[in-house]
Formats: C-alpha cells, structure tokens, sequence
C-alpha cells in the first residue's frame, strides 16, 4: 500500500465508528493520484465535517504528503447510497416556475 493511502487509511479508521466499512481506492493517471474514500453512511459527518472543515483538512494533508512523494494526490469522497444531503433538498422545479419566482 502507498504511503498516501496508508496515511489517508489511518486517519480516517480513527474518526469513523465503522472503521472495518472503510474502503480507500488509489488510481493514478496524468492529473496525479486519486484517492476514493468510501465509509458508512453513518461516519459521514465525521468525515465531512462542519462546513466541510474536516474534508479540508484531509485534502490539505494528503497535498502535503503528495509533496513529499512528488506527486499530486486528490481525494474524492463517495456519498453513500441513500444518503442525507442535509440542507440541500431541493424540488425539481419546471422552467416556468423559476420564472416566475425570479419575477416575485
């Protein structure tokens, strides 16, 4: 296993409550190396964070370990089936409806 996913592996098994429903994959191509981090659906808040803080985070230490390897590492977090996109529901919406709330 690559140190990145090694390190990426580690730290995420220790904020989860699933830790054995991690799954990181590690692809590599011209634009550098992409982690896929896969978790319970009930860990993704601990992943994610508030606002997004904790991803952040993640993203901002695997660049740094990347550096140290000469490579650009990204991470992509997969939003489990069924999962609760919490403030961002929306109605599909007809084009004459937005509209006519844009006229209101």
């Amino acid at each position: 296993m690559d140190q990145d996913q090694l390190f990426l592996e580690q730290v995420v098994k220790a904020l989860v409550d699933n830790s054995n429903d991690v799954v990181i994959t590690r692809t590599v191509d011209e634009m550098g190396v992409l982690l896929t981090l896969t978790v319970h659906p009930d860990d993704m808040g601990k992943i994610i964070g508030r606002d997004g803080n904790i991803a952040k985070a993640l993203r901002t230490l695997l660049r740094v370990v990347g550096m140290k390897h000469n490579a650009r590492v990204n991470l992509k977090i997969n939003e489990p089936v069924g999962g609760k996109r919490v403030g961002l529901e929306h109605e599909e919406k007809s084009v004459d409806q937005v509209v006519d709330e844009l006229g209101r």
